[in-house]
Order: C-alpha cells, then sequence, then structure tokens
C-alpha cells in the first residue's frame, strides 16, 4: 500500500510496474496569452512499465497533458491522471511507443492538416451518396452498414490526425471545432448527433439526452435516422444502458437487505433506476434524496414518480453537488447515510477534486454503509466518437488504474472495494463500504 505500483485491485494491471527510483527531466508546451511556450521542468519517477511511468513533481499536471522526457526515457507521455499531495503532484503518465520530434515542423502541421481536411471532404460526399438512396428507406441494413462504415472511417483518421500532431492540445481542439462546422450540414440531420453538438439544456449529459439513450429509439427521418442508430449502437452508448439496470440491481440488493436505510442520490437526473425499485423501497421503508442542480431534471423526475407509491419516500432537493466535497458541509445538508450513490456523474470532475469528494462521501456513511460509482472506462472506447463527430468532451478519460488511484488518494481501503464491470467492458462500478 505505501508504493503506488502495487496497489491493485480486482484485477491485475496488463504490465508490470518495477520501482524507477530516479530524477527526471522532461518538457511541455503550454499556452501563454495565446503564445506556445515550452517549459523545462524536473521530477522524479517513483515507477515505470512498458507502457506507462508514475512521477512526483512540483508542477500541477493535469489529464491529456502531452510530456516530452529525457535522460534515457526519451518518450512521449500523455497524463492520464495527476492528485495533489501536500505540495507536489503525482501523476500517472502513458508513454507511447512511438518516439515523437519534440515539436512539429510547419510544414508537417500542414500536411496532417490537409489530409485531415480531404478526409473531410470525402466523408460528406459520402454521406450525400448514401443520402440520396436512403430518404422513406428505414430499417435498409445495407445503407446501415455504409452509414457505419463511412463514421467508423472517419472516427480512425481523426485518431490518426491525433498522433500525428503529437497530441497536441490546442491543434486538435481547433481541428474539431472546424470538423463539426464543415460536417454539420449533414450530421445535424441525426437527432442526437445534432443535441450533442449543441446541449439545448445548457449542459453536458443532460437527463433528456441520457433518456434517448436508454430507451434506444431513433428519432430522426431520413439519412439522419441510420445515424441514429449508429449513435444508439455505439459502445459507449450500450454501457450506458447497461449501467442504469446495473445501478438498479445494486441498489435492489441494499435496499432489501435493512428497513428504513437513508439513500443519497447525487446529479439524480431522471431518477429512472427508482422506477424499477418501487416495490423494494415501499416495503423497506427507505427514505431517498435525490439531489440536482437542474429543475427541469427534478421537476420530470417528481412526475415520473408522482404515478408510484413513494413518491412520500422521496425528496427532491435542488442543490449544487460541486459542494460535496466537504464532509462537515454534507452532514450539515444531508446527515449521515446508509447508501450514497452517482450514476455518471462522477466521469465529469478532475481527479484531485473528485478524490476530495470520494473522501467527504465515504465518511458520511454509517456503519455498513455503501458508495456506489460508475465511471466509464476510456480503453473500452473511442473518444473520437465524442470529442469530434459531438462536443461531448466534459467526461473525462479515465482507466481502471485512474479509478483505483483515487480511491487509494480517498483513503478507501482496499479491503472495502468490491469492483465489476458491465457486460460490455465499458463501465466499471465501485462499491465501497464502510
Amino acid at each position: 500500500m505505501d508504493n503506488l505500483s502495487t496497489y491493485i485491485k480486482g484485477e491485475m494491471r496488463r504490465y508490470e510496474r518495477r520501482p524507477y527510483g530516479k530524477s527526471i527531466e522532461y518538457s511541455m508546451d503550454v499556452l501563454d496569452r495565446n503564445e506556445q511556450k515550452k517549459l523545462n521542468l524536473r521530477g522524479n519517477a517513483i515507477d515505470i512499465s512498458d507502457v506507462g511511468i508514475g512521477i512526483q513533481t512540483d508542477y500541477p499536471l493535469a489529464p491529456g497533458h502531452t510530456l516530452w522526457f529525457e535522460n534515457g526515457i526519451e518518450k512521449t507521455g500523455i497524463v492520464k491522471w495527476c492528485v495533489k499531495l501536500d505540495n507536489t503532484y503525482r501523476a500517472g503518465i502513458w508513454l507511447d511507443t512511438v518516439i515523437y520530434s519534440k515539436s512539429l515542423s510547419v510544414e508537417k502541421k500542414e500536411e496532417y492538416t490537409k489530409l485531415l481536411n480531404g478526409s473531410i471532404e470525402r466523408f460528406n460526399s459520402q454521406l450525400e451518396d448514401i443520402e440520396k438512396r436512403c430518404n422513406g428507406m428505414e430499417n435498409n441494413e445495407e445503407i446501415m452498414k455504409e452509414i457505419t462504415r463511412s463514421m467508423n472511417n472517419m472516427v480512425s483518421v481523426c485518431e490518426k490526425y491525433e498522433q500525428g500532431v503529437n497530441y497536441d492540445r490546442a491543434m486538435i481542439k481547433n481541428a474539431q471545432i472546424k470538423f463539426r462546422e464543415k460536417t454539420d450540414y449533414m450530421l445535424s440531420k441525426s437527432y442526437f448527433l445534432n443535441r450533442t453538438r449543441t446541449w439545448p439544456q445548457g449542459y453536458q449529459g443532460d437527463y433528456k439526452t441520457l433518456e434517448g439513450i436508454y430507451r434506444n429509439i431513433p428519432l430522426s427521418e431520413g439519412i439522419g435516422y441510420y445515424m441514429d442508430r449508429s449513435f444508439l449502437n455505439a459502445p459507449l452508448a450500450k454501457g450506458v444502458r447497461n449501467r442504469i439496470k446495473r445501478i438498479e440491481e445494486i441498489l435492489r440488493d441494499e435496499i432489501s437487505q435493512r428497513e428504513e436505510q437513508s439513500v443519497l442520490n447525487i446529479a439524480c437526473g431522471s431518477c429512472r433506476e427508482l422506477m424499477g425499485l418501487t416495490t423494494e423501497i415501499s416495503e423497506s421503508k427507505a427514505k431517498i434524496v435525490c439531489v440536482d442542480n437542474d429543475n427541469d431534471a427534478i421537476a420530470f423526475a417528481q412526475n415520473r414518480l408522482s404515478y408510484t407509491d413513494i413518491l412520500s419516500q422521496i425528496e427532491f432537493y435542488k442543490y449544487n453537488a460541486l459542494r460535496m466535497f466537504d464532509y462537515e458541509l454534507n452532514k450539515m445538508e444531508f446527515g449521515m447515510q446508509d447508501i450514497i450513490y452517482s450514476v455518471g456523474y462522477f466521469d465529469y470532475l478532475p481527479s484531485g477534486f473528485l478524490t476530495k469528494m470520494l473522501n467527504a462521501l465515504y465518511g458520511l456513511l454509517n456503519p455498513g454503509g455503501r458508495l456506489i460509482g460508475a465511471f466509464k472506462d476510456s480503453g473500452h472506447y473511442r473518444a473520437q466518437e465524442y470529442h469530434w463527430f459531438v462536443d461531448w468532451d466534459g467526461f473525462l478519460q479515465r482507466t481502471k488504474d485512474d479509478f483505483d488511484s483515487l480511491f487509494y488518494h480517498a483513503g478507501i481501503p482496499d479491503n472495502k472495494l468490491s469492483i465489476s464491470r458491465d457486460e460490455t467492458g465499458v463501465i466499471i462500478f465501485y462499491v465501497a463500504t464502510k
């Protein structure tokens, strides 16, 4: 437990971490007043594997930062997670197996941009050709295959572009914006793609979007119908549907164990999982506090549950969940709890902040209580589908190692954790017992 490289829960790391214990030099590019500047930094390597390295440094790194290492490592690294430890920072770095130059020439940048633009033109042309053949034709599986193939190929091009520009965040962000502009006249014909580009509710991952994913029904016509299906068939969309079912199963087991349990539902959204638990909630006399900062989400959930006999056992509370990192404040607002859970909110919180929140929520549990969280494993879906095709980059790209680190730094003992996945492997469920 003293060395993070030995802290492994549930399933073994894919690559063995080895103690390293050396001083290292690394550099990174930052934007300062719209100018690209290079920082030369130092740190201490804690452990290393064939594909990753853990470092301690004075600089506040963040997920997505690109680092160039020296002192014998000579590789490019991408920051996967970073947590603050007193006056220093501990970070996990993914090391690329390809050694890149420290900076791209103007010519190289233009070359990758030209290749991307050419692919976008071909992609739009393919969609236009498909559209001519699909108006009024739904459930044509040949057209569905063509749409899927074209979209998958374009995702691969976006992925290669990111690799080709050394994961330069400024270049990638600019390219993503231009991609959405150039493809909007076609992709906006999909209800789901358009909604997750524009976010009419005012924030990413809103309850209406998730309800559409749960229902799994295309809402567009013509070529939009097939793009809706493609969106709904993506691994992460399937994982999200499995997630709500699995959360319902976990809650059913927990609520059925004892009577009059206190339950806290953080960022409750539509409360879909509670609709299948009306019998268990009624019989156990559980009291559930559902917290959300969206008045529309609360009204929707309240109206839905008004058709059941458990509404009197549920309290809806408009509250900003970002305030829930403080144990004393939580205790004053909500009191001690038997079950605390969140369906997908934790994915949107920076690692350092989330560590504090997990610690505070775990402290809020009564003896024998459960803290339940569901996380998206970025190793099981392609982020480009959500960062290029739509503007859904609010949830952070983390892996199981990152989640393990979060709970470790939150002070939650290894032997108090239960870990499982949904059948797609995309969603990981952590249940921490007090």
